[in-house]
């Protein structure tokens, strides 16, 4: 019986560790950035590499902000993650709900174009999406960041897998009362999917803030830049200032801490449940 018991500690001891030391890898980079900004740039091409600054460079964030329009930047990735959770979740779940829910000829063969979407790589479409985007008269405009993700493959599997997961008998007493396709999918439908809404929410959110070809292919003007994009353009074609790349690379990932703190618990669930869809 003492055996058993320790070797379940000794197991258990091995699996904290190894999770303790998997978190530290993941940290470090995060840290490396934060102490980055704070110094010189002798400090931060030094070999070997000096991980603490000598005293703590402020000044570095204050450059950032001076060659940057970050507050524009700030307002243009907020625009885009807005409407594109908006729309895309929409429309995703409407797709969902009529390849989970409705039966008419060809669906299983539209919905394995929908799957393969999801199988290539996504730059096999930036030729024909950038030009649907200059032919409607899009380029260097918000309008061009939000036109590839108003609809997405993955949100549409996503989703189907809820929908398919509810019982029939909801929708055959919605039925029964007199309500359409329509009004079951929205009253009906809808909210019991919002857990897989709030899923593919933070995917969409996520995958916009952090999206930086797309805008760089599209526009040319900095004032039309979400933040990713933005950032990149403190990378020197020959020489880069290291300690503001990262001064300006804090800053942007400020406000996702932010919104990730606040919305910790439906982060966490919404992973969760799209894992065990």
């Amino acid at each position: 019986m003492l055996m058993k018991i320790g070797y379940k500690d000794k197991s258990k001891f091995l699996i904290h560790f190894a999770l303790i030391l998997t978190a530290l890898f993941m940290v470090i980079p995060f840290i490396w950035m934060l102490l980055t900004s704070f110094k010189t740039l002798p400090e931060a091409l030094a070999v070997p590499p000096k991980i603490m600054p000598k005293s703590f460079h402020f000044k570095n964030y204050k450059d950032a902000v001076s060659l940057l329009p970050f507050f524009k930047f700030y307002f243009n990735t907020i625009i885009v993650i807005v409407i594109r959770v908006v729309v895309s979740t929409f429309f995703a779940a409407m797709a969902a709900y009529g390849f989970a829910r409705i039966k008419f000829p060809g669906r299983d063969i539209l919905f394995m174009f929908v799957l393969i979407q999801m199988m290539v790589p996504g730059q096999i479409f930036i030729i024909p999406q950038y030009l649907m985007v200059q032919r409607l008269g899009m380029l260097n405009s918000i309008s061009a960041l939000v036109f590839p993700g108003i609809v997405t493959a993955f949100g549409t599997f996503l989703l189907r897998q809820f929908f398919m997961g509810l019982p029939d008998e909801l929708e055959e007493a919605a039925v029964i009362d007199g309500a359409n396709k329509w009004q079951i999918f929205v009253h009906v439908m809808l909210p019991l999917a919002r857990s897989g809404m709030i899923s593919l929410s933070i995917f969409t959110a996520l995958f916009a803030w952090k999206e930086l070809m797309w805008p760089l292919i599209v526009n040319a003007d900095i004032e039309k830049m979400p933040l990713s994009a933005g950032l990149a353009q403190l990378i020197g074609q020959f020489a880069t200032n290291y300690p503001v790349l990262m001064a300006g690379s804090v800053l942007g990932i400020i406000p996702m801490i932010i919104i990730f703190v606040i919305f910790q618990k439906q982060f966490i669930n919404g992973v969760a449940l799209s894992g065990g869809k």
